[in-house]
């Protein structure tokens, strides 16, 4: 299904607005026109409502509209490694995660390409019979996010900062907690209360992830403080990551990202988020090894 799709004309598709024609080069994500995606797989090791069973049917996506300093898939978000497919084959994909076992279908970093995407669900998504997962890192438009209502089932967004000043110097973005607060509000709003099946399975809401950096555990306590006062128990649901890991891509103007989170810094996160109420996941320190990032072998694509 060769489509062309206006939005990739003049892309705005995310906070970066950068109006990119990807159909003759590449925008801010550093993606053309074409689905590109390094992996998709049984992924094990999500929050255990995501990977409850035989674990999340997850295809991870090349390119990002943040491209973090720290990023752990640098190899797929800096560059467009992948392999290339049109919106058929991106869901012939989705069914054969499906017929392998999948919990859910898990779209990993997928916003430069939800025309594709939606495309491919509206093929497919009828005969899935297992949810939707949009799995990004929070620095989204919220119409673009009004898109996706009625084919996304959970969203996993990342909260990843509330300061402008550490969103500047971490992903060029000093915008971003504006965009994500809006852009979680606005996926509440569609998904609504958490939905479980008889395996403790999420089936329908909002989880939302941060992780923790090091030298920034105020700032991580100030977004469990909004969480607190925009959010509830009956909707979303928390996970308080670990697995920060100083890569040695990490370019030398900042020193301090080259070491790990101390366990006073990821537990006094953590006992805020108690004091305040908030329910979810927590992670043990073994979570910060680069074992647990992908292999990026374009497998089952």
């Amino acid at each position: 299904m060769n489509i062309k799709f206006r939005d990739y004309s003049a892309c705005r598709l995310c906070p970066r607005q950068c109006g990119a024609d990807r159909y003759s080069g590449t925008g801010f994500c550093g993606i053309g026109a074409e689905v590109t995606a390094a992996k998709a797989y049984l992924h094990q090791w999500e929050e255990p409502c995501i990977s409850y069973k035989n674990g999340a049917g997850t295809v991870f996506f090349s390119g990002c509209s943040l491209r973090c300093v720290y990023c752990q898939n640098s190899k797929i978000s800096f560059t467009d490694y992948g392999k290339k497919m049109d919106a058929d084959s991106l869901g012939d994909v989705f069914l054969r995660l499906r017929d392998m076992g999948a919990d859910n279908i898990e779209l990993v970093t997928p916003t430069h390409f939800i025309p594709h995407i939606i495309a491919a669900l509206d093929k497919v998504k009828h005969r899935l019979g297992i949810p939707v997962v949009y799995n990004t890192g929070g620095y989204e438009l919220t119409e673009t996010v009004r898109r996706l209502e009625g084919y996304v089932d959970i969203y996993l967004p990342d909260i990843k900062y509330f300061s402008p000043e550490i969103s500047r110097r971490y992903s060029a973005a000093p915008d971003y907690f504006v965009h994500a607060s809006a852009a979680v509000t606005e996926m509440i709003r569609q998904v609504g209360k958490l939905q479980f099946n008889d395996s403790g399975g999420l089936l329908r809401g909002t989880i939302i992830r941060h992780l923790v950096l090091p030298g920034c555990r105020r700032d991580s306590m100030a977004i469990m403080d909004w969480i607190a006062e925009n959010t509830s128990a009956e909707e979303v649901l928390v996970s308080i990551m670990n697995q920060y890991t100083p890569f040695e891509h990490i370019p030398d103007d900042f020193p301090e990202l080259k070491r790990h989170v101390t366990k006073m810094e990821y537990n006094s996160v953590v006992r805020h988020a108690e004091e305040l109420g908030i329910q979810g996941f927590t992670q043990e320190k073994s979570s910060a090894l680069e074992k647990y990032v992908p292999d990026f072998d374009l497998s089952n694509l």
